[in-house]
């Protein structure tokens, strides 16, 4: 009956397990006490509640998880062949997922509610919910060598939201590992990020870096980000399960025509205002308008494009040192001259 409805609602996928049933407390402590995590400092404070999700909430008894698609129309290995463009990840090129998926969240959250009574919380990547383990759990898919979740039904390209409630529901059967030798996602990695198969290193890895790591970034690590510009989607493009993959029927994420391959000229010059027009409503703005631009001229700098020089010269007296930083190591690399002062 849930699934029915959850499936109706647009989801693709409706999973049910215990939250009692999952613990990565070790799994998680390792990860920390590596230092992997990095500056994300929330991961170490609420380790608790994301290492056994009962925690979270008590008095819940079931976890529903749901898988929403966003399969891209478009390869998005192809803009890396123009490194006058940036790459986005494709996740970020149209609306925020978090508001689309919160929404059918609360939909068939209020539908619970009066079927059977019970209480409910919903949840979107927006609290300490392992969301990754209650998805392998309950069997929407397994934990690939990359960390990400895989599926037999949807390849790697979907959000996972979850209803906990105190009503009790059958779960389902726990999905098994189905990646067996296959080590395509380790492979492509850029930056190495990968210290092993099912272990990340955050530090390295490029969606860290653009994303939440604030201030510079580690001069041996920028030739490696290519024109890469907010998050990578290398290890999830190349998992030979995508073949399965059904494209994002939701419009909203499809991608944007102007964010599929933007020009790496245009988005450096965007002021604050310009910044926050463009990604209205877009994951993007969360990072703001200065370490997007650092991103931006990273890419500047990986292009080898004398033309682009001009637009990163221009940047080096900006406001934000950060930027100004990516612009002197853009111009150094542009035109082969040391770093200006």
């Amino acid at each position: 009956m849930v699934a029915q409805k959850a499936l109706a609602e647009g989801f693709a996928t409706c999973r049910v397990c215990e939250p009692g049933a999952v613990d990565i407390g070790e799994k998680l402590g390792a990860f920390l006490e590596a230092g992997y995590h990095g500056t994300m400092g929330w991961m170490e404070e609420r380790k608790g509640w994301r290492a056994e999700p009962e925690k979270l909430w008590p008095e819940a008894r079931s976890v529903i998880v749901l898988g929403e698609v966003y399969t891209p129309a478009h390869d998005p290995m192809e803009v890396l062949e123009h490194p006058g463009k940036g790459a986005i990840s494709v996740y970020a090129q149209n609306r925020d997922y978090h508001d689309v998926v919160k929404k059918r969240l609360k939909r068939l959250a209020r539908w619970l509610v009066d079927q059977t009574g019970e209480q409910v919380k919903v949840f979107v990547d927006t609290a300490p919910v392992p969301e990754k383990a209650i998805g392998q759990e309950s069997g929407l898919g397994w934990q690939g060598k990359h960390t990400n979740l895989v599926s037999r039904e949807m390849g790697s390209w979907f959000f996972i939201g979850s209803v906990f409630t105190t009503a009790r529901l059958e779960p389902d059967e726990a999905e098994v590992d189905h990646c067996g030798s296959c080590r395509a996602c380790l492979d492509v990695c850029p930056t190495d990020a990968f210290p092993g198969p099912y272990r990340l290193d955050a530090r390295r890895c490029i969606s860290y870096l653009t994303i939440e790591h604030a201030g510079p970034v580690d001069e041996d690590l920028r030739p490696l980000m290519g024109n890469r510009i907010y998050g990578c989607d290398d290890c999830l493009a190349v998992c030979p399960w995508n073949k399965f993959a059904q494209e994002a029927k939701e419009a909203k994420y499809h991608a944007r025509a102007d964010l599929v391959a933007p020009d790496l000229a245009e988005l450096a010059r965007l002021d604050d205002a310009g910044f926050r027009q463009m990604f209205s409503g877009s994951p993007i703005k969360r990072i703001k308008r200065g370490r997007f631009v650092r991103n931006v001229l990273y890419a500047i700098g990986n292009s080898g494009d004398a033309g682009l020089r001009e637009v990163a010269r221009g940047l080096c007296g900006d406001e934000d040192p950060v930027v100004a930083d990516a612009a002197r190591w853009a111009v150094s690399q542009t035109d082969g001259t040391a770093r200006e002062s």
